[in-house]
């Protein structure tokens, strides 16, 4: 039986959606540099009350910067390129290759009824996204 990504893609973003997956790029790096730079900034400026006040205000400036950084799962997914898809749906496809399905509706079914089957995807997608774009997928509560 022929595969389709679609598929595969739709069971993703399902379950992707049910354990309420984000993604995090990473970018406190920046944030960092800039609370830094506002510190030494003040510094020069201020002496030691620069610093602090550099610091408080580069804190501030850098935690706005990076606020947003977590999108949902099934949107990147959805934003993602062609070929990409095809190496996450390959991941996947490796963990349901033994089952018997019809339409995503039927696979996501036979997954979503199988707790291990549901974790393997899952690990599969945090796998995918940590190594292929250096990105750390993250439960919202």
């Amino acid at each position: 039986m022929p595969v389709h990504i679609d598929d595969l893609m739709r069971l993703v973003c399902h379950v992707s959606e049910v354990e309420k997956l984000q993604v995090a790029v990473k970018g406190s790096g920046k944030g960092a540099v800039v609370a830094g730079a506002m510190a030494f900034a003040g510094g020069l400026l201020g002496g030691p009350l620069g610093i602090a006040a550099g610091a408080a205000v580069g804190g501030c400036l850098g935690a706005w910067m990076t606020s947003g950084q977590f999108k949902p799962l099934p949107q990147i997914i959805m934003e993602l390129p062609p070929n990409q898809q095809q190496i996450l749906s390959a991941d996947v496809r490796n963990i349901v290759q033994h089952l018997d399905w019809t339409d995503a509706a039927q696979l996501i079914a036979l997954v979503m009824g199988n707790a291990g089957l549901q974790k393997e995807v899952v690990a599969a997608i945090s796998a995918f996204f940590l190594k292929q774009l250096n990105a750390e997928v993250r439960h919202i509560d």
